[in-house]
Parts: C-alpha cells; structure tokens; sequence
C-alpha cells in the first residue's frame, strides 16, 4: 500500500506501505488505508516520533559487530529514522500551526 498524506496547511506527502507503517505503528495505531491526525494530538505525536528516533540514534551509535560493519561499507545500512520521518514531523509542524488536521486515504 502507498499512503498519501495530505493537509490543507501543506502538499502531499506520499510515503511507501513499509514506512507508512512504520510510521503509524510508531503513533500506536493499526496500519489502515484511511485515517486522520486531529490537531490536538499532534503534540503527542510529535512526542512519539522523537522517542522513537531517539531509540534509533541510541541504537546506532552502539558498537557494531564485524557483519554490521561489513553491511555499512557495502552501503545496506537503512536510512536513519530521523532522515525518514523529517518529511512528516515538518508536515505536522506546519499542519499544527494552520490548526489543519492531517488526513490519509480520502
């Protein structure tokens, strides 16, 4: 599934079915193809999303194992969870600043 994002205070913002889901579980929902973000959750939201990418940053930076060093030269290492949801914590930012909800799959 692709999820397409969208706000009235914002453009689209489309993000692939794997990270869509990622992202939502992040938030303590069920992936499913039609949701909203109401503007006063977005705090909490925003709260999540920075836990979680500060677990991910936590988790990098520990020692690596020979196989995970190997996996980083050979450029398999994933795309940091800062990087990936900067998209969506700007999109939330501007939407909560517009008092705009952010909706999926309508």
């Amino acid at each position: 599934m692709i999820y397409k994002f969208r706000s009235q205070a914002t453009g689209d913002l489309i993000m692939l079915g794997p990270h869509g889901d990622h992202f939502l579980s992040l938030l303590g929902r069920d992936p499913a193809p039609k949701g909203i973000i109401e503007v006063a959750h977005m705090p909490e939201v925003l709260r999540r999303i920075e836990a979680a990418i500060a677990a991910d940053e936590a988790a990098r930076s520990r020692p690596r194992s020979d196989d995970e060093a190997a996996d980083e030269r050979a450029g398999t290492d994933p795309i940091p969870l800062r990087q990936r949801l900067w998209p969506m914590v700007e999109m939330i930012r501007q939407a909560q600043a517009a008092d705009r909800p952010i909706v999926w799959g309508v």
